[in-house]
């Protein structure tokens, strides 16, 4: 089973190349962001744990998540252990975004005799990214890409927060960097030269 953790700031390009890899390999898309609102809109028992504490203002805490994605990796297993998959794996999208978060992915996948493959790390430097999301402001209609202070704040967020987690997946000689700045194809075949590479060392 392929298991991908996708990274990368604002407007690295991360939603284009989700989408390629999800048609690519079968995968199975895990937004936390889509988890929470699908969770909440079934009124599963997490998703209502998860909406009182949204709207007290209050950060949804690590196990409400990962038992949400626990429930997503439940609901794709084979119905038998002599089945074969549906599915031929994950890409986790704005998850993990801490060690701790991390680890317990690590450990609920070792649950399911499965573990992360690689992770991909989209570079772009700030400036590039500034520019391209002060673009996509101009037909998005999002506020929060057409300010410049606060972009450079999201972005100055996500470097400081993920560099930990990068180092992690590092240690398990499974961080790999690709250029987000090129024609999409390009980069996109560069990312399977990456999973090949990994699938290759994983066996």
């Amino acid at each position: 089973m392929l298991n991908l953790v996708l990274f990368g700031p604002p407007g690295a390009g991360k939603g284009t190349q989700s989408e390629k890899l999800i048609k690519e390999y079968n995968l199975i898309h895990l937004s936390t962001g889509d988890l929470l609102r699908s969770q909440i809109a079934a009124g599963t028992e997490l998703g209502l744990r998860a909406k009182q504490l949204m709207d007290q203002g209050l950060l949804v805490p690590d196990e409400v998540v990962i038992g949400m994605i626990d429930y997503k990796l439940r609901e794709n297993q084979p119905a038998a252990a002599s089945e074969t998959p549906t599915v031929g794996g994950f890409i986790f999208d704005g998850f993990p975004r801490t060690v701790p978060q991390a680890e317990a992915l690590d450990h609920l996948l070792a649950q399911y005799d499965t573990k992360i493959t690689t992770m991909v790390a989209l570079v772009v430097d700030d400036e590039e990214l500034i520019r391209r999301l002060l673009k996509r402001g101009e037909t998005s209609g999002r506020p929060d890409d057409q300010n410049e202070e606060l972009i450079r704040r999201r972005v100055m967020e996500y470097n400081n927060k993920t560099k930990p987690v990068a180092d992690y997946y590092g240690q398990q000689d499974k961080y790999v960097a690709i250029d987000g700045i090129g024609d999409i194809d390009t980069i996109f075949e560069a990312i399977c030269s990456e999973i090949k590479r990994a699938d290759v060392g994983a066996e």
